[in-house]
């Protein structure tokens, strides 16, 4: 299996590389981030969550034209803005959507790229692990942080 230079294989799926990731990511941007007025919307209490467990959350709307800040943070209308590094990018968009933001995905060259619950795009995920990119597909990243990470500090 091909690996990363932190040694994280490139499909990441099993619970051991899935903790490693989660302990060792501390940006994440989340692309397809909801507005606060939408908390009832995984896109938007999934970020709120990791940012309460301690992560440094950058939003990344794909809507939402007028709005400056999410989670009394500003946002960013791309990923290749965002200044500095990024360890992680959580995707909110559709299957068919994610294609669309490959290569900002690609400029910004995060550590690894996380498609949340019912988000799969294999064509993607190749092209970014061929780029030496980790990926996690259809999975959501508070339930496994809960599930692998709870009660550790």
């Amino acid at each position: 299996m091909a690996m990363t230079e932190n040694l994280l294989p490139l499909a990441i799926d099993g619970d051991a590389d899935l903790r490693t990731l989660l302990k060792e990511s501390r940006r994440i941007a989340i692309l397809g981030i909801k507005p606060d007025t939408h908390a009832d919307r995984p896109a938007h209490f999934v970020a709120s969550y990791l940012s309460a467990a301690g992560y440094d959350v950058i939003p990344v709307p794909v809507y939402y034209p007028d709005i400056r800040e999410i989670l009394g943070v500003p946002v960013h209308r791309s990923l290749s803005e965002i200044p500095g590094h990024v360890d992680l990018v959580v995707v909110f968009r559709r299957p068919e959507h994610v294609a669309r933001h490959l290569d900002d995905l690609l400029a910004k060259r995060p550590r690894a790229v996380w498609f949340q619950s019912g988000i799969r795009n294999d064509q993607v995920a190749r092209e970014l692990m061929k780029k030496g990119i980790a990926v996690v597909q259809d999975r959501c990243m508070m339930v496994e942080h809960r599930r692998l990470l709870s009660g550790e500090s």
